[in-house]
């Protein structure tokens, strides 16, 4: 499959060129806005073409990565849908829950793969995690916890911590993920959030903390916490069942690392887990889905979904409130 990449990201660089071409991907063009970037990223990557316009970016290739800024998904995500490309995009799809759903309905009306890259899902200790809990090691469920306070690294801060036209802050660009988690291992959708945020100590104009507490229909509770600004607090999860508890660390990562532990009156064990890469499982799987078999790790309703609980947080955040999650029809 032939791929153009529309942003020369970061993340592109450091896992996605990487997983594509493990994939038996060719990437043929590289969009940026700026020229120079564009070319200098091509070269360095061993791609064809630095482009700046967004139709030459698509010319005569198969499918587009989106890793620009979040304000640029929707209209680059439809214009790739226009032109017939499968687009898999990076979260949250979209500024607005609205907006995502109008590209998961495109995609949809013009007959293309469209995907969300959440990588925690491709994980294989969050895949142990999801096959434990469903196996019924630890009972029902009755809550789980989320810790994914981190300290975000120079060079991916920028944008992230002072540009909320852009789609910056911690809960667009943290708490997006761990809903989809939280979704993955559950397999149900949060009904309403109540939450607090702060900024200062990092952010500016958006925040940089934040926590939550969502209800979910099974009754189960889940407790979040996302921050950029704490360099030794660890991350992962525990989900607490009626007959034990699965207890994960650093496994809210890009690396498939971390251990995964189930507790019960038995004891401890812990558990193993395929150490495959995330974006190479979910390029795997996005390009079998683009071929018509099986769906992406994380489709477009699950980034739809992910979002609206995102904003959920955002809002109750903001206003002090309970807020229902809106999930725009979908």
């Amino acid at each position: 499959m032939r791929w153009g990449l529309i942003g020369a990201s970061t993340i592109a660089a450091e896992h996605m060129i990487g997983a594509i071409r493990q994939s038996g991907g060719q990437i043929d063009t590289v969009l940026s806005s700026n020229p120079d970037r564009a070319a200098s990223y091509a070269l360095e990557h061993g791609i064809a073409k630095g482009v700046t316009d967004l139709d030459a970016a698509m010319d005569g290739i198969d499918a587009v990565y989106i890793s620009t800024t979040n304000e640029k998904h929707l209209p680059q995500a439809l214009a790739a849908i226009a032109a017939g490309k499968h687009v898999l995009c990076e979260k949250p799809l979209a500024m607005s829950v609205a907006d995502a759903v109008a590209m998961v309905r495109a995609a949809e009306a013009a007959g293309v793969t469209f995907g969300t890259n959440h990588h925690l899902r491709n994980a294989g200790s969050h895949l142990a995690i999801r096959d434990a809990i469903h196996e019924g090691r630890i009972g029902n469920v009755l809550s789980m916890r989320v810790f994914h306070a981190v300290h975000l690294p120079p060079h991916l801060q920028g944008w992230r911590i002072d540009n909320p036209g852009a789609g910056g802050g911690v809960i667009p660009d943290i708490t997006v993920h761990d809903a989809d988690t939280v979704r993955f291992h559950l397999a149900e959708d949060p009904v309403d959030v109540v939450a607090m945020k702060v900024s200062g100590a990092m952010g500016q104009g958006v925040e940089d903390s934040a926590m939550s507490v969502w209800s979910m229909p099974s009754g189960v509770m889940v407790q979040s916490h996302e921050s950029f600004t704490h360099p030794f607090a660890g991350s992962g999860i525990e989900v607490h069942g009626t007959a034990g508890s699965i207890i994960a660390r650093g496994v809210m990562t890009q690396a498939p690392v971390g251990e995964v532990v189930v507790r019960s009156a038995a004891g401890e064990e812990v558990l193993g887990y395929a150490k495959h890469g995330l974006y190479d499982r979910a390029v795997d799987l996005f390009t079998t889905a683009c071929a018509g078999k099986g769906r992406p790790s994380a489709d477009g309703v699950d980034g739809v979904k992910s979002l609206a609980v995102a904003m959920a947080v955002a809002e109750a955040a903001e206003t002090g409130r309970r807020v229902a999650v809106a999930y725009g029809g979908i």
